[in-house]
């Protein structure tokens, strides 16, 4: 145990420590405009070089901060939480092994080191996936790595077509290049492997299905680190994709995906899945206000974001936690009364992702919703826009009034307590960034205060529109199957819009459902069929029924000798009276 205590201690430490140093220079570095190109050459032979670029400028160096300051958490958090397990030394050194693939991502301005992150996030997350070896968590890592297999290959033909430009490093070919079909189709390519990292329509499947990895594995990848790695790569290829028919693209697919995930969201009862689709819509906010110009924004949101996804992730863990591993949200019920704390961890957290004013969440949501209303927005772009964000509180209340205020379930006779000391300072932590975090942030990142002049009705339309999904979820949770049986006259769009629109099938039994048919056909019919008849088989029975005859043969030669013989006589007795 000692052990185990020193691996999550000290690993904790090193990242905290190398957390606040990096956000320190990432501050200085925004402040005097000072960006640092490094080159390292690993080896020289004769005239070629192989040389590895970083990149460290305010944006690489201030998300960095935020994904280790998370990752120090997570990492302190799991010594308690993953208490019982035999191998935390392992779980460990993957979680650390994760985050090293994403720091290499960030700083990387060059495509090659970008796709040695990319596909070592994308290997590490697979092994966490199926870390519980059951059925269900090697599906779910299955269609975790083959999904993201796609955006791997877009990367390799990006890389493959940057090889006519000379060098690799993008950076140097954003501006310069930017308005040719070259590198208009680089930025298509690097969309749709973003689109495939951050699970937009129709990649989504896979996001909620990640769920079967433990819980601070889930609070890494959702908050910081996997998920967000497609949003990264957009924000540093923005100067490319700007202005071109792609953003259309991209903002139709990302409000949709933002409307989807909420909307799945309010029909779902596993308390990680909620959240897991809460991260699938934050992540469309993100795509949409990018693909709209506004970059900075995207990547203050993806800061903010990070600080209550991962409390809430948290929360939710010492929740199943105390509930020996039970994650249905009917089972739980007035967990206020006996987990104050974590309750109180996880209603900030949720305020936070409504946009409550003055918590994290508000800061950038809030003006993320006045800039896509000051921009050209059609009125179907601007509908889901605001219709996700109604969506969001719809759930958040519907959870909280399951989980916390509603009756306790008797079922339940779990000893539910706030007594995991551990678990709960690793909470802390982010629940005072997720109060603090987007005034800071905001004060750093835009010192001049952004200037939004609206009428009334739009300025608080946003407020308005939570407030009404907030009574929407409210209303919603009070319904019960056994009160209500009209609940189940509506049972095909309740299934249709809970199951993300069918997605899940479509990316497994309408991926793999007409090959898996045609093979079976084809090794019935020519496997195990005419090829065996015609070959191996065939020639076995022919061989067989041959040496079957010959041993009967010569198992009765003396016989057949004799017959034979006699035969001879009559005819030879025959032909001699002719």
């Amino acid at each position: 145990m000692l052990w185990n205590l020193s691996i999550c201690f000290i690993s904790f430490v090193f990242l905290f420590m190398t957390s606040l140093s990096l956000f320190t220079l990432g501050v200085l570095s925004l402040l005097k405009e000072i960006t640092y190109f490094i080159e390292w050459e690993v080896v020289s032979l004769q005239s070629s070089s192989i040389v590895m670029t970083f990149l460290f400028d305010w944006m690489s160096l201030i998300f960095m901060s935020f994904v280790l300051l998370i990752s120090s958490l997570v990492i302190y958090y799991s010594e308690e939480y993953m208490s019982g397990d035999y191998n935390i030394n392992r779980f460990i050194l993957l979680v650390l092994m994760f985050v090293m693939s994403m720091m290499l991502l960030i700083i990387s301005p060059n495509l090659i080191s970008i796709l040695l992150g990319w596909d070592g996030l994308g290997l590490v997350s697979y092994c966490l996936v199926i870390y519980y070896q059951n059925v269900k968590s090697y599906n779910a890592g299955m269609l975790t790595a083959l999904s993201n297999r796609i955006g791997d290959v877009a990367l390799l033909l990006a890389i493959a077509w940057m090889l006519n430009f000379g060098s690799f490093n993008y950076i140097y070919y954003l501006e310069a290049m930017k308005g040719t079909w070259e590198m208009g189709l680089v930025g298509c390519l690097v969309v749709l492997a973003a689109m495939t990292k951050s699970a937009q329509i129709p990649f989504s499947a896979w996001l909620p299905a990640a769920m079967a990895a433990p819980t601070p594995v889930s609070a890494l990848v959702h908050s910081s680190t996997l998920v967000t790695a497609g949003v990264y790569l957009l924000i540093r290829f923005s100067p490319l994709i700007e202005g071109t028919g792609v953003t259309s693209f991209l903002l139709l697919i990302s409000g949709l995906t933002m409307f989807m995930a909420g909307l799945g969201a309010n029909f779902e009862f596993d308390l990680k899945k909620i959240i897991a689709l809460s991260t699938l819509s934050q992540l469309g906010l993100m795509m949409s206000i990018l693909s709209l110009g506004f970059y900075k924004l995207a990547y203050f949101h993806l800061l903010t974001h990070a600080l209550f996804k991962a409390l809430l992730f948290m929360c939710a863990g010492a929740v199943i936690h105390n509930m020996k591993d039970s994650q249905d949200i009917r089972n739980m019920g007035s967990l206020v009364s006996q987990m104050p704390y974590t309750s109180a961890c996880l209603n900030v957290a949720n305020l936070a992702l409504c946009g409550m004013p003055f918590l994290a969440g508000f800061y950038s949501k809030d003006l993320i919703l006045e800039m896509a209303t000051l921009s050209y927005l059609n009125s179907f772009s601007f509908f889901l826009f605001f219709f996700s964000t109604g969506l969001t509180m719809c759930y958040s209340l519907r959870l909280v009034y399951y989980s916390m205020t509603s009756d306790f379930y008797p079922g339940v006779c779990h000893p539910m307590n706030d007594e995991g000391h551990v678990m709960l300072r690793g909470m802390s932590g982010l629940l005072l960034m997720s109060v603090v975090g987007g005034s800071m942030m905001s004060w750093i990142l835009f010192p001049t205060p952004e200037m939004i002049c609206l009428p009334i009705g739009l300025k608080t339309l946003a407020l308005s529109v939570s407030l009404s999904g907030g009574w929407l979820g409210y209303e919603l949770a009070k319904f019960k199957v056994g009160e209500d049986m009209k609940s189940l006259q509506q049972y095909s769009p309740v299934v249709f819009m809970g199951s993300m629109w069918f997605m899940p099938f479509l990316s497994t039994y309408g991926v793999s459902g007409v090959p898996l048919a045609l093979g079976s056909k084809l090794v019935k019919s020519m496997d195990q069929g005419w090829s065996e008849a015609f070959g191996g088989q065939g020639l076995y029975k022919s061989l067989e029924s041959s040496s079957v005859l010959n041993q009967w043969l010569q198992d009765n030669n003396l016989k057949i000798y004799l017959t034979i013989f006699t035969f001879w006589v009559v005819i030879l007795v025959g032909m001699s009276w002719i």
